[in-house]
């Protein structure tokens, strides 16, 4: 198989109108984010676009993640990306937003389960400022009994979790997921390991290794956003390879995480470069990470 015929299932990008009702935030502040300056992608980004951003592969399905709409449209977002779905044929199944510690989480959850692409949800825990600081025990927090409770809802609507931590909370997520052996989990964004100093890549792969340990959890692999450093595969060619190695084959899935990568490298670029690094891979794995995972966690017929 060539790398033209390779097919590709892109497990985790974004959609917006920005013209549109629903409103982004975080796309209206004209601030550099923590992932780089967020003007570069402060404009809408529909299905056309997308088709020709990657229209040097051979993308056959593609998830949509919630993209942190204004928080009263969480259904809103659902309900507008499903009108995309059925305008332009993509995306194939949708990750939805809820928060999972409010009296209306269920009500919400119930609402998204009534659009028929909805497969998962991804609701984010806060997070600490950095490594060394702590938000343990706080409201919405990993170690939060109310939000912990509130996860069941995901299995009782048989909803999948993307979870979306940095790498100094990874062993601390780990400790939820051993708590949910049988709900559907993927790590988002390979982890956020954006600091590449040895001590934090340790930090890192320790959590890493907690989650993959869980054999419910997969591991989406994307968000090579470091701050200061291109996107090349002397910067995260190990990375990559050290989280297929930990997860596994059948546990891994390339994603773009587009525009939103967009700040550091094109759509074809990020993809040229998994096919790089898996070059030497049996055609067998190669399949399962660039489309037959995503098809299976996310429950997708192409």
């Amino acid at each position: 198989m060539t790398d033209d015929e390779l097919p590709i299932v892109d497990a985790h990008h974004h959609l917006w109108d920005l013209d549109g009702p629903i409103r982004y935030p975080w796309l209206e502040t004209g601030d550099h984010g923590f992932l780089g300056d967020y003007s570069r992608i402060a404009r809408s980004y529909l299905p056309p676009e997308y088709r020709r951003d990657t229209a040097l592969h051979n993308v056959i399905a593609t998830v949509h993640i919630e993209a942190e709409c204004d928080r009263t449209q969480q259904l809103a977002e659902t309900e507008w990306v499903t009108r995309m779905a059925a305008e332009h044929g993509m995306p194939n199944a949708i990750v939805a937003h809820v928060w999972v510690d409010t009296p209306e989480s269920e009500e919400i959850l119930a609402g998204h389960r009534r659009f028929p692409l909805v497969r998962g949800i991804r609701t984010k825990p806060i997070i600490a400022s950095g490594p060394g600081e702590s938000v343990r025990g706080q409201p919405r927090s990993l170690q939060d009994p109310k939000w912990r409770k509130g996860l069941t809802l995901l299995e009782k609507y048989d909803l999948s979790w993307d979870l979306r931590v940095p790498w100094y909370h990874l062993e601390e997520a780990a400790e939820v997921c051993r708590e949910h052996p049988t709900m559907r989990i993927v790590l988002n964004h390979t982890g956020y390991p954006l600091d590449r100093s040895p001590e934090q890549v340790s930090v890192w792969r320790k959590g890493m290794e907690a989650l993959a340990a869980c054999p419910n959890v997969w591991c989406k692999i994307s968000g090579f956003t470091v701050k200061g450093k291109p996107w090349t595969l002397a910067m995260h060619g190990g990375i990559i390879r050290d989280t297929i190695s930990m997860f596994g084959a059948d546990r891994c899935m390339f994603a773009s995480n587009h525009p939103v990568d967009g700040v550091k490298a094109s759509w074809d670029w990020i993809f040229c470069q998994f096919k790089a690094v898996t070059a030497d891979m049996p055609d067998a794995a190669r399949r399962k990470l660039f489309a037959d995972n995503a098809l299976a966690f996310y429950r997708i017929q192409p």
